[in-house]
């Protein structure tokens, strides 16, 4: 898996307090070798894209279970390019309804994950858009 070396940033975008998918999937992604920063919960958009691009990550994951996973992720990706971060990829997870996985993904994001993915999967997918 060339997940080794890549760094990713986690976050929790907007008011959901409920971070444990993220730090499952922060400890998989630092067991597979890769460099993963946490950003805390409660984070707006635009402070996410300043610490993805002061910390040059390979890729950022948006964990929101709130329902406003479209809104963050557009916020997330307009201020990324604001910030020079635009080549930076983007992957969100949490409760995200099957009818609007398609729409994220053709809004920008790398990949689209639920809890009925199991960690290799994630993995797997994360490894392959990061390829």
């Amino acid at each position: 898996m060339a997940l080794k070396g890549k760094r990713f940033l986690i976050a929790k975008p907007g008011l959901d307090g409920h971070d444990v998918g993220a730090k499952i999937i922060a400890l998989a992604l630092r067991d597979a070798g890769a460099d993963v920063i946490y950003t805390g919960l409660r984070k707006s958009p635009d402070y996410i894209s300043r610490i993805a691009v002061q910390e040059d990550v390979s890729a950022v994951g948006l964990s929101i279970l709130s329902g406003s996973h479209k809104e963050l992720l557009a916020e997330t990706l307009t201020s990324l390019r604001d910030h020079d971060g635009g080549d930076i990829k983007v992957f969100v997870g949490g409760t995200i309804p099957a009818e609007d996985r398609p729409l994220l993904l053709a809004n920008g994001a790398c990949g689209v994950f639920t809890a009925e993915m199991t960690i290799a999967d994630v993995l797997a997918a994360l490894d392959e858009a990061l390829a």
